[in-house]
């Protein structure tokens, strides 16, 4: 796959008199662009595994666009949906300050755009670059509509560490042998699990282990001696993956958009809707090795355990001396698919690249328990309670399992005042306190339904501790907040402990990410101040857990002023 490049934006004025103030003036302005898009969302036949499909696209693209941008770039994107589907999209990671109706998932903060209709994402990137990326928000739509978002710094700011002679997204993602929103449809009729997938893709190609694949596997050309810069992104529906390159380090330079104390590592850990950079020095032997991901599972249930490739390729390696043949390309040796000690290890490496300034008073403490559960059916032997022991599969925090409004969006009616869609009455820490790892009681397996919001006055001082629950199985929970990033100041495993945990923290250099995971049977700490006014969904990343439950959103109220207010929305905000 060839390198994204962006090239310097020329200057728009010579003015070979101007002293040096007047030019600093202009430049500031010529730094700064408006990038306009147009996204057409429709099915189109894309093959793999030996198949052709019908396949949900963006302009004919899988993945789509990659877009490209500067810190300080305003996005104006087009979508025009020609598909037979609703759907939404979201910029995931982008701060999205005082702007939620840019944000996308939906029924949260705008309704979805309908087949034949169209609607206008304006945003701009404030104070944000490294990688990000772009999905649709609808359903699982986001199954093949997804793409990397690269925030690169503004001109005359170099990256904080040695600059690459090349940059290539990874993208990660799965790719199911039939219709993604049939497996889902199935699934929501029966109560089950839905169908696993059948490949997991680098850049939307299965790779060679694969049948009917070899032939479009990603190939990532290097020079020998060159240092290239790798933008992972894990689009995954429902996987935390270990990724790596065979016999080479890779030194992680960021995750989320955020810069990191760089570390060098054999592996990577990355769960749907994180990004990881890192730099990758091509220092070995020239060869053809393989790039390479598959599954870390930390759930008792049924998983893909395939594994996809991709090809970094010497470019003196390209063919063997005898015949002209392609070299076979050497294999990385990956985690085995339930090693938590590596995942764990991986992530405690994470640190942000100095002090940082973390909320140290917090006004709101908040603790969630997640994970799955059940509900019961009166007749088990129903065709819609295929679950286990004739029920239906649910999730949950705090035992709320969230119920998406279908006449409106959460947004549109806070914003207009229309009352009976939503409550502010979403419970800060259990209901029943229970040995949360342990084992539960059946009488706690149920949730109760409610579309209950968590309200922050706007300025507040938040902490989150997320615990996981052995309910049904414990699992790692990639939990993604929209509109926000924050620190991830502690973890570990069992049962936080209020009075001992805390002392643990990490309020120096904490990492600072979008999207985070509770350790399987254990909990995860982050804070953060309630800055961006709006409503913003907060959920598990496992696409399959969305619509069991596992979300709630929060209601940051407006500050003082205007720039402590969520602006009005656009002309074309889609209506219900």
């Amino acid at each position: 796959m060839e390198p994204h490049i962006l090239s310097a934006k020329p200057c728009t004025f010579y003015l070979f008199s101007c002293i040096l103030l007047i030019f600093a003036f202009l430049a500031s302005f010529a730094s700064a662009a408006i990038h306009y898009h147009e996204f057409v969302i429709e099915a189109k036949p894309v093959k793999r595994l030996c198949r052709t499909h019908s396949t949900i696209t963006v302009n004919g693209q899988y993945p789509g666009p990659t877009l490209e941008v500067r810190d300080g770039d305003t996005l104006v994107i087009k979508a025009i949906n020609k598909a037979r589907y609703n759907v939404t999209l979201h910029w995931h990671g982008v701060r999205q300050l005082r702007n939620p109706w840019a944000d996308g998932p939906e029924y949260v903060t705008q309704c979805p755009i309908q087949p034949g209709r169209s609607y206008t994402y304006q945003f701009t990137i404030q104070n944000q670059e490294g990688t990000l990326w772009w999905h649709a928000h609808s359903k699982w739509l986001r199954a093949t509509v997804y793409g990397a978002l690269i925030i690169y710094p503004k001109l005359g700011s170099p990256y904080p560490f040695p600059m690459p002679k090349r940059e290539m997204p990874v993208i990660l993602g799965e790719w199911w042998d039939r219709n993604p929103l049939d497996v889902l449809k199935l699934a929501l009729f029966t109560g089950g699990a839905p169908n696993v997938s059948d490949a997991y893709t680098i850049n939307g190609q299965p790779g060679d282990l694969y049948r009917c694949s070899s032939k479009e596997t990603a190939i990532y050309p290097v020079e020998a001696g060159e240092t290239i810069l790798l933008r992972i992104i894990n689009s995954a529906l429902n996987q935390e993956l270990y990724f790596g390159v065979a016999n080479h380090k890779l030194t992680v330079v960021a995750v989320d958009a955020s810069y990191t104390k760089p570390f060098t590592t054999n592996v990577i850990m990355i769960a749907p809707g994180q990004t990881t950079d890192v730099l990758l020095t091509a220092d070995q032997p020239p060869a053809r090795y393989y790039i390479a991901a598959h599954a870390y599972n930390t759930a008792n249930a049924a998983f893909d355990n395939t594994t996809t490739t991709a090809i970094l390729e010497y470019e003196s390696a390209h063919y063997s001396a005898k015949g002209g043949k392609y070299l076979k390309p050497i294999f990385p040796q990956l985690p085995g698919f339930n090693d938590t000690a590596t995942a764990t290890a991986f992530t405690a490496q994470l640190r942000s690249p100095c002090k940082v300034k973390v909320p140290i008073e917090i006004n709101e403490s908040l603790f969630f328990t997640v994970g799955l559960g059940l509900i019961n059916c009166k007749n088990k032997n129903s065709p819609r309670c295929q679950g286990p022991n004739g029920t239906r599969f649910a999730a949950s925090i705090n035992n709320v399992s969230f119920v998406f409004p279908r006449s409106t969006s959460l947004m549109q009616a806070y914003y207009q005042g229309q009352p009976g869609v939503f409550t502010t009455d979403f419970p800060p820490v259990p209901p029943i306190q229970f040995d949360y790892t342990g084992n539960v009681s059946r009488g706690l397996w149920q949730p109760v339904k409610g579309t209950k919001l968590v309200k922050l006055k706007f300025g507040s001082k938040v902490q989150i501790v997320f615990q996981d629950t052995s309910i049904v199985t414990v699992e790692d929970h990639p939990m993604h907040i929209h509109g926000y990033d924050f620190y991830v100041v502690g973890s570990g495993f069992g049962n936080f402990d209020p009075k001992n945990d805390p002392a643990k923290f990490n309020l120096v250099d904490p990492p600072l990410r979008n999207t985070i995971g509770t350790p399987p049977g254990g909990w995860v700490a982050i804070r953060f101040v309630a800055d961006n006014p709006g409503i913003w969904l907060l959920h598990c990343h496992l696409d399959t857990h969305l619509p069991w439950g596992l979300a709630t959103a929060l209601l940051v109220e407006n500050g003082v002023g205007k720039l402590q207010t969520v602006q009005p929305p656009p002309l074309d905000l889609p209506q219900c």
